[in-house]
């Protein structure tokens, strides 16, 4: 998926696309949560749709219930719907800086390379 260091880097057209469907992909993990949520929550507890809707969406983005959860299976579910939450939100953002992250990483390296490379790494060995 990622360039090989040993590769050239990728011009910024690629880099944006490759950004771009990182994105799609974060997107498309919290649609896919945000569905779980709601189903969950309408399934567990029977609020309607808005409401399970505004609960999973306050539980996915880290802010907390807004209702009081009346059954023993709707407080199961939302025990483990926010832990999968946090677990979500961690995965969104390695998603998103995954490319960014390689990029300037893989930048750093060549610009090691081109500046002495092997001895330019040993002189800072000997520091």
């Amino acid at each position: 998926m990622f360039e090989h260091r040993s590769q050239a880097l990728i011009s910024r057209a690629q880099f944006l696309r490759r950004v771009a469907t990182h994105a799609a992909i974060a997107t498309g993990v919290v649609a896919g949560s945000l569905l779980i949520g709601v189903l969950g929550y309408r399934l567990s507890e029977g609020m309607p749709w808005v409401d399970a809707l505004l609960e999973a969406a306050m539980i996915l983005a880290g802010m907390g219930p807004t209702h009081e959860l009346r059954t023993l299976s709707g407080k199961l579910f939302a025990t483990g719907y926010a832990l999968f939450s946090g677990i979500v939100f961690l995965t969104i953002a390695a998603v998103l800086i995954g490319p960014v992250l390689h990029r300037f990483l893989h930048r750093f390296h060549l610009d090691l390379s081109e500046h002495g490379g092997e001895k330019a790494r040993a002189g800072r060995a000997e520091r």
